[in-house]
């Protein structure tokens, strides 16, 4: 099995990420000078704790999950929010590193996520191949139909699909 968390990626991942959530800490500003961009930015982290949370119940619940950790699944999960993106929780990470540099207003913490989305890019591409080997043809179909990332085109194909 391999160990993610001693990967260069992980590795960058981790300073980024945490890194930017150590920065937003430290430089946030209720007052900040644009408040509706902070405000914006607030309503992004309340998506990103939904995109965040919810896999974790849908892999639990669907997923065939075999072992200790809910990501080892056994079955090709395709309802819930993986309906409209393939990646929710890098989707989490993405709009969690878009929304405290809104919330903040702050370079250092705009730079920090801007290397976590590089990474969460990377990762997501490496764990695709991943998942093509693991469930195959049908995984490549499932690539077809639904977004890596982009869930407002997601949520607009799954509503012109019909199966509402």
């Amino acid at each position: 099995m391999k160990r993610y968390w001693l990967t260069p990626s992980a590795i960058i991942l981790t300073l980024a990420a945490g890194g930017q959530l150590i920065l937003a800490f430290c430089l946030y500003d209720a007052h900040g000078e644009i408040p509706m961009i902070r405000d914006a930015g607030w309503r992004i982290l309340l998506v990103s704790a939904v995109f965040g949370w919810l896999p974790i119940l849908t892999f639990r619940r669907k997923g065939g999950v075999k072992g200790r950790g809910y990501i080892n699944t056994t079955i090709l999960v395709d309802s819930g929010l993986y309906r409209i993106v393939r990646h929710p929780q890098y989707v989490a990470g993405i709009l969690l590193n878009i929304a405290l540099p809104m919330i903040t207003q702050h370079w250092s913490v705009l730079l920090s996520g801007l290397t976590a989305l590089t990474v969460y890019r990377s990762d997501a591409i490496e764990e695709e191949k991943s998942n093509i080997e693991k469930f195959g043809e049908e995984y490549k179909r499932y690539m077809e139909r639904v977004p890596r990332f982009n869930f407002i085109a997601g949520i607009f194909r799954y509503l012109r699909s019909g199966k509402n």
